[in-house]
């Protein structure tokens, strides 16, 4: 029984259990998909189907992975066969399990005042921009914010955290940003600003059908 109730595995080398990162970032990044689509639903017209069942997937595959076993959580399951031919990078499950537990929260929260309540309001805005937001710091960056956050509740570094970032070191020179490279950054985002002052009437024009737009050309 104890194989299966269980947070973390055992890996030779690694003194406390782990968790293979990259089985949890792909699985962020498939959460991550699927909550923005089902939000897009909700917002743009107004139908909540797809994001009530989002949300019982969700609430049901993290109460497995914390309270049963992480090894049994459907959409890890998924996220490791798609990134089972790369290489493990083997994380600390304490940390993992404290971020998933603000994961289950928010979700019980949502749970009941979406789904049983049938409501909506500036709260499940809210805890939906910061579901957004925590899934996709963990897809696109490997940045778990719920881990930065067990630092400050337990009040002692996490270990084995991703990209080594609970050690300090310094940053290698393929890491350091100039400021001419802090410029370009400026510069595209002044350029961006310009095209949409310059361009904005013409973009918002409603695109014809490319077809019709040959047929037309041709007839001339």
């Amino acid at each position: 029984m104890s194989k299966v109730i269980k947070f973390g595995e055992d890996v030779e080398g690694y003194e406390i259990p782990v968790l293979n990162e990259r089985e949890v970032r792909a699985t962020a990044g498939i959460l991550f998909l699927f909550a923005f689509l089902a939000i897009l639903m909700a917002i743009l017209k107004g139908n909540f189907i797809l994001l009530k069942y989002f949300i019982i997937s969700f609430l049901i595959d993290f109460i497995i992975r914390v309270f049963v076993n992480p090894k049994f959580s459907p959409t890890l399951i998924i996220g490791r066969l798609i990134v089972s031919r790369q290489v493990p990078e083997y994380v600390g499950a304490a940390q993992k399990k404290f971020a998933w537990i603000i994961g289950l929260v928010l979700a019980s929260v949502m749970f009941v005042l979406i789904v049983l309540v049938n409501s909506y309001s500036a709260i499940t805005g809210l805890i939906c921009l910061t579901c957004l937001l925590f899934l996709f710091f963990e897809s696109a960056f490997g940045i778990c914010l719920g881990c930065i956050f067990y630092k400050w509740f337990y009040g002692k570094k996490a270990q084995y955290c991703p990209g080594e970032i609970c050690d300090i070191k310094q940053k290698h020179d393929i890491q350091k940003t100039s400021g001419m490279q802090l410029f370009m950054v400026l510069g595209f985002i002044a350029f961006i600003v310009l095209a949409v002052f310059l361009f904005n009437d013409s973009f918002s024009e409603k695109p014809s059908d490319l077809w019709k737009i040959i047929a037309t050309a041709r007839s001339k």
